[in-house]
């Protein structure tokens, strides 16, 4: 099987490169080369373009086409039009990498399925994400478009810290100062880590599933204090100061934040994952965070690019505490 990923080397990606090519997949990566924490396996075609620029696109893939395409890097009503106008009649599958947080936020009710509603008020990156997905949708009925929608929720990897100020929270944590937490800290929060997203996610290629659409998340699900005091206890702080900020309250100091807390983070989440599991049944949760906490402090140690103390989340956190 002939696969193409259009993106490669990002935290979701990146595993599912490594899974296809692991299962014997003839795997060709299309991103811009630059620097990336994650290589490509060995044996996988890597070609030089960047997606935004069509016909560079078309230069570097020539007459080739291909049996599934793996689309990480389409974010925008514009980029989706460019997709399938460049990949109609050159792929048996098109697979495009939405969102979950273009689920209903709030929801309405939990778990959260395929079938509830895609609305976001409150973050512009959701909305662009519904309507990349209507115009896949559109192409797809109107002219059998072979896509699959898959909706990934908050993905991490060895490299990533799922906290509000990133490794700025860990650094509070070693030196006793207090840490934002959004909300009450008892909102429930899922996190998937990415390997076993590829697997489910790997598991659709050839698939005939043109036209549907995939939640692929993981079943661990924890409250945010949780989160953090997972992250605490990998750091070798067993007590952590957290204070509990409203995310309005922290949307409003500091507007930046606003759109990724209020339009997804600060709702419950769970989701439900049986129609990926029905179709895919080595699809499971096998990484629970609390593990995995420990193995993304070791690599945060042993790179110590990665342990930026930002003066000015240090300064945000002081001001939100003192709230």
């Amino acid at each position: 099987m002939r696969v193409l990923f259009i993106g490669g080397t990002g935290t979701i990606s990146a595993a599912a490169v490594a899974r296809a090519a692991a299962l014997g997949y003839t795997v060709t990566v299309l991103n811009r080369a630059a620097s990336s924490v994650r290589q490509l396996p060995s044996g996988v075609e890597h070609l030089v373009a960047d997606v935004r620029d069509p016909a560079a696109v078309a230069a570097a893939l020539g007459t080739r086409s291909f049996d599934v395409v793996a689309d990480f890097l389409t974010f925008t009503p514009k980029h989706a039009y460019a997709a399938v106008e460049l990949f109609r009649g050159r792929t048996g599958q098109y697979l495009f990498i939405s969102s979950a947080s273009a689920y209903q936020k709030p929801p309405a009710r939990l778990p959260i399925t395929e079938s509830t509603p895609l609305r976001n008020p409150f973050w512009q990156y959701s909305r662009d994400k519904i309507a990349c997905e209507d115009i896949f949708t559109q192409a797809f009925r109107e002219d059998d478009f072979p896509v699959t929608i898959v909706r990934p929720s908050h993905t991490y990897d060895h490299t990533g810290l799922p906290l509000l100020f990133g490794w700025t929270d860990v650094h509070r944590m070693r030196a006793g100062l207090p840490v934002v937490v959004h909300g009450d800290g008892t909102s429930l929060w899922t996190l998937t880590h990415t390997n076993d997203f590829a697997v489910g996610f790997v598991g659709l290629f050839g698939l005939p599933v043109a036209g549907e659409a995939f939640t692929i998340t993981s079943d661990d699900v924890l409250p945010w204090d949780a989160v953090y005091r997972s992250v605490a206890a990998a750091a070798g702080v067993p007590d952590p100061v957290l204070v509990h900020v409203a995310s309005e309250k922290i949307a409003a100091v500091a507007p930046a934040f606003g759109p990724g807390l209020l339009g997804d983070k600060a709702h419950s989440v769970m989701f439900d994952n049986s129609r990926v599991k029905s179709l895919v049944p080595a699809f499971g949760t096998t990484i629970r965070f609390a593990d995995a906490a420990h193995a993304i402090l070791a690599w945060h140690v042993a790179h110590p690019q990665a342990r930026v103390v930002n003066a000015e989340y240090m300064a945000l956190s002081d001001r939100l505490a003192a709230l």
